[in-house]
């Protein structure tokens, strides 16, 4: 056993005496594995404020299985709550944080295994980053989603309905008393928020990369099936332990494949691109971004979870969970022979197709079954272009059939709160594209979500009639034809920093391109007039990370100090009609 570092032989006694005083191993019980119980519960985020009971559970459970649980915590930042204010720099940062503690705290204490109970935004991809370094067995339980709220006349809503209500009480199209219907009602209790946001879209990928269980992703927080998660947990994580299966083991390029399938089928954040990007990363599996199209391609869209709408209806996680789960939507591509890689190992022992086997959907309205499909192609897409010749990304189920494509003249601000002011003072008209930029991992720093703003816009009523592009990142609960991780991002040099208004963007979702309509030689003469910005930040965290932080379209990573970036500056500006594989020289792809 790796604990055996820190509990076997003479030389040991201190460490021994140290473990006695924690008052968790007793007499007897040195030969039982070390558990680490990686518990993010605070108080201020929704989704997490039930897993300091919840994590007890774990722990019991642990005990009763054979283990010896060691708890301890880690950060968690609310995405909605620093929505719309300087608190958001911190929010992606947050993830390395995370990422950091969990290695840190693994292999410092040399643990034979790992249960991670994450449940919202940042927490679980920094979970999973940390366990891909520490390559421990573990397994994934999540704190599990909150219900839907409904309103007095019995409709369902949620976080994102709040947000929109803001841009329809800016509108005049609804009054104080709705606006507050809504607030006091969209988040009825503990649980990651209800729809397919980033939190819930990750919950569900730990579920088809095979390091969860069934149901981790769907079933209510508040539900008692949730209770059942840790016994379970805890039984194959022994057995793990035992047998040595690691993190890796399991997190294998088609376990990756097999996530992303889930992704696009089902419709989820496009922040899934960088923290699934970000995962390979630290697991060492090479995956670029363009892989992310060509899962899309063979996957089939179907189901259709807040933020989006199908036809008048929106469906929540417990929908999805009363239609079979993820297992019903696995189930359904497994049906494609070439969808799923179905012979990817999971932490219960069986092969993904195992445990899929047979299962479809219950409610083929909420799920749709393979052969009727909301589209061929999956719900999240690259977009390649001159305007971005690394890559940009979009949650592409959740635009209007009318928004598929689109020109216009750009409208560009430089930062969130400009482009905000401009629509609350009504300055931005039907028809434009607005560009918002220096918002990248790097500019921002921190590649802020905007879903402050997309919401605001889709309450108003040119919402439907106006695209967003930015080098920064929006919420999963962002609905509509807005466009963002634009690589290289503006403070790198990319050409979404000379963009100018009125300049003609042209927007094709089904040809996945992003152009703008500028000559070359324009472009290089703007490169030159361009004058250098300073950082935003100079001292703190905020400071170190955007000196270290990569591109968006590498998963937006730290690199270590004096190792060369992983985005080069572009060395020439690309025609708007120029293939996207070479109009940088030497860039990454």
């Amino acid at each position: 056993m790796r604990s055996n570092t820190i509990k076997r032989g003479m030389e040991r006694a201190p460490h021994r005496s140290l473990l006695r005083a924690t008052g968790q191993v007793k007499d007897g019980e040195w030969d039982k594995p070390f558990i680490a119980v990686c518990n993010s519960y605070v108080d201020i985020v929704p989704g997490h404020v039930h897993l300091q009971a919840f994590g007890k559970a774990v722990k019991d459970a642990i005990r009763a299985a054979g283990g010896i649980p060691f708890e301890f915590n880690t950060i968690g930042v609310d995405d909605g709550i620093v929505m719309g204010h300087d608190g958001m720099h911190y929010s992606l940062p947050s993830r390395e944080l995370i990422a950091d503690c969990v290695e840190t705290m693994v292999r410092a204490h040399c643990f034979d295994g790992m249960v991670c109970i994450p449940n919202c935004d940042k927490i679980v991809p920094g979970m999973l980053m940390g366990a891909a370094r520490a390559n421990v067995p573990t397994i994934f339980v999540s704190g599990g989603p909150m219900a839907a709220g409904v309103d007095s006349q019995g409709r369902k809503i949620d976080l994102i309905s709040v947000f929109e209500g803001v841009g329809q009480r800016a509108a005049g199209t609804i009054d104080d008393a709705r606006l507050l219907e809504l607030e006091r009602n969209a988040c009825p209790a503990c649980g990651s928020c209800s729809g397919m946001f980033t939190a819930n879209s990750m919950n569900c990928l730990c579920e088809a990369i095979g390091l969860a269980l069934p149901g981790n992703g769907s079933i209510l927080a508040t539900s008692p099936e949730r209770q059942e998660l840790p016994r379970v947990a805890a039984e194959h994580l022994m057995r793990m332990v035992r047998d040595d299966v690691t993190f890796r083991d399991i997190v294998t390029a088609d376990a990756i494949d097999n996530a992303v399938a889930l992704d696009v089928a089902m419709g989820g954040s496009t922040n899934t691109v960088l923290h699934v990007l970000a995962l390979a990363n630290e697991a060492e599996v090479d995956y670029p971004l363009a892989r992310f199209n060509e899962v899309a391609e063979r996957t089939p869209h179907l189901t259709k979870v807040s933020p989006a709408w199908d036809g008048t209806r929106q469906w929540h996680m417990q929908d999805v969970h009363a239609a079979g789960g993820i297992p019903a939507i696995l189930g359904e591509l497994a049906r494609r022979p070439g969808t799923l890689h179905l012979d990817a190992m999971t932490v219960t022992g069986r092969t993904i197709g195992e445990t899929v086997a047979g299962v479809g959907t219950n409610d083929p309205e909420c799920i749709r079954p393979i052969a009727h499909p909301h589209s061929a192609r999956g719900a999240l897409a690259v977009l390649f272009g001159s305007l971005a010749p690394q890559g940009a990304v979009i949650k592409v189920g959740a635009v209007d059939q009318h928004e598929m494509t689109f020109r216009g003249p750009a409208r560009v601000f430089d930062g969130e709160e400009a482009a905000t002011a401009a629509a609350r003072a009504g300055e931005i008209v039907a028809g434009e594209v607005i560009i918002v930029r220096y918002e990248g991992p790097r500019g921002g720093p921190g590649m802020r979500e905007m879903l402050a703003l997309t919401s605001l816009l889709k309450g108003m009523p040119i919402g439907d009639s106006v695209a967003l592009i930015t080098d920064g990142r929006f919420s999963g609960g962002t609905r509509g034809l807005c466009i963002g991780h634009v690589s290289p991002e503006a403070a790198d040099g990319g050409a979404i920093g000379l963009v100018r208004d009125g300049d003609i963007v042209a927007i094709d979702l089904a040809a996945r391109r992003l152009d703008v309509e500028v000559s070359v030689e324009q472009l290089e003469v703007r490169a030159l007039e361009q004058p250098a910005r300073p950082p935003r930040f100079t001292r703190g965290w905020l400071a170190r990370y955007a000196a270290m932080v990569t591109s968006a379209h590498t998963g937006a990573l730290l690199r270590v100090p004096g190792t060369p970036p992983s985005h080069p500056a572009p060395t020439t500006i690309p025609t708007y009609a120029a293939p996207c594989a070479t109009v940088f020289a030497g860039a990454d792809r």
